[in-house]
């Protein structure tokens, strides 16, 4: 006799809703910054984590960690940026092997350019539709399940309420 605990009819459901929702989440971002910038979301999300950085710069290693992407798949989007002119690497000073990615002042340009599209975007698929309460409700959601991806143990960050 098994000790697994499947999921309940009304957990399966939830579960696919959520997918669901998330695939076409991400493939609408797609499409837009596709349309309107040419690049995927990965892109974007590459460039608006460099912005937000001290000199709008970093380690690649800590950028594929920061984002969620292979060092690989990192260094193709990093390569295709570079040849629009939004980012470059530089040498790591404290380490021969390591490299830098830096955001240029184009890449700047461009998401600046581009913000405005992609937030409309968020606001339409996500914000617009819901309540007050509900955007508090899937924050915290959306808070708890990050937690304990990042920290089965429960251990505190930054980004608890």
């Amino acid at each position: 006799m098994s000790s697994m605990k499947w999921l309940t009819e009304d957990e399966q459901a939830t579960w696919r809703a959520f997918l669901h929702a998330t695939t076409l989440l991400e493939d609408h971002l797609d499409r837009q910054l596709q349309r309107d910038a040419g690049m995927p979301h990965m892109y974007y999300a590459l460039l608006s984590t460099l912005s937000e950085t001290p000199q709008r710069r970093m380690r690649m290693t800590e950028l594929a960690e920061q984002t969620k992407i292979t060092r690989s798949r990192l260094s193709h989007a990093v390569a295709r940026l570079e040849g629009n002119g939004w980012l470059r690497r530089e040498s790591c000073p404290s380490d021969r092997r390591g490299q830098i990615a830096v955001l240029t002042d184009a890449g700047y340009e461009e998401l600046v350019r581009t913000a405005p599209g992609h937030v409309s975007a968020v606001r339409a698929a996500i914000f617009d539709r819901l309540t007050q309460e509900q955007v508090e409700q899937l924050g915290d959601i959306s808070r708890i399940i990050a937690d304990g991806l990042h920290h089965p143990e429960g251990a505190d960050v930054p980004w608890r309420r």
